[in-house]
């Protein structure tokens, strides 16, 4: 059994709730103001970790009070935070406005943006292992870890969101590329919208594939997940549940999966798991606190 490392963010989210969100220029009340862990890879940390898989955390955090409240969380879900360290600044926050079961959120990185090669560079990555990233810390540091991980034969997945442009060197690093439907789109430069037919989709991901056997998941909320795995396609399909706060589903299904891969689950039982965690996590508040645990979703599934 394999471990999962997860380079990336560790936020405090700010979580306003309100009937509605303002618009531009407009002020509206709110209902309350709430504090919760948060940040990319804090996130699948807790999501990995919460599921019984050894979890190792490497990133950053500010001396601060919020920095101080975050290490103290994380650790209490088990998470190894050996590689997080201490910057010189303040620790990453996210602003998060929920309203009608929607958010918008604004992310100040802070020490996610020191968050270096030199960190990832004695992570003892090994064959079976799980080496997870995402786009809240910077994109050098994510190729430094990625290649890392392949010379070592562990498994590389990142989650490029927030989206944003990437070189094909670092998108060739990838083993298994999780997405939603517009970040596919982004990358690919072609609109796309989660109504898009199955075939419109997958068409766009083969031509983002960098690889013959890179595997791309995109993840389509309600409608589920659907994967082009080398040159095999399959959908696994969603899950219908009420939602209260979708902040971190995403975090949660990517969590889940390495977990899963980090177990040597195949591919098709390892996204039907991860996207029934997911369908639990957005049931609950919060992102880092609303990951569910392995006995949780196995009485979903």
């Amino acid at each position: 059994m394999g471990r999962v490392y997860i380079a990336g963010s560790i936020n405090m989210d700010v979580v306003a709730t309100a009937d509605r969100h303002p618009r531009v220029g407009e002020t509206v009340a709110g209902k309350q103001v709430l504090y919760f862990p948060g940040g990319k890879g804090a996130n699948q940390a807790v999501a990995s970790s919460r599921l019984g898989v050894k979890t190792t955390l490497i990133g950053r955090l500010g001396k601060d009070s919020f920095g101080a409240e975050l290490r103290t969380f994380l650790g209490a879900q088990g998470i190894d935070l050996g590689s997080v360290r201490d910057a010189d600044t303040h620790s990453g926050t996210a602003i998060i406005t929920v309203a009608a079961s929607d958010n918008t959120i604004v992310v100040i990185p802070g020490s996610n943006a020191l968050v270096s090669a030199d960190d990832v560079a004695d992570v003892p990555l090994a064959k079976g292992d799980v080496a997870v990233s995402q786009f809240e810390i910077p994109l050098p540091t994510i190729a430094a870890f990625f290649e890392r991980a392949r010379s070592t034969g562990a498994t590389t997945l990142l989650n490029p969101a927030p989206a944003q442009k990437m070189s094909g060197e670092l998108l060739a690093l990838v083993d298994i590329l999780v997405l939603n439907e517009t970040e596919l789109g982004f990358l690919a430069g072609v609109e796309l919208s989660d109504s898009d037919e199955a075939a419109t989709i997958i068409a766009v991901a083969r031509k983002l594939q960098a690889r013959a056997d890179q595997t791309i998941c995109i993840t389509l909320g309600k409608r589920g997940v659907l994967a082009l795995a080398g040159r095999e396609e399959f959908a696994v399909p969603g899950r219908a549940v009420k939602a209260v706060d979708t902040t971190g589903a995403g975090d949660c299904f990517v969590g889940a999966l390495a977990s899963q891969l980090a177990e040597g689950v195949q591919l098709r039982s390892a996204l039907a798991f991860a996207n029934a965690a997911a369908s639990i996590s957005v049931q609950r508040m919060g992102a880092g606190p609303s990951m569910p645990t392995a006995a949780e979703v196995a009485a979903v599934l």
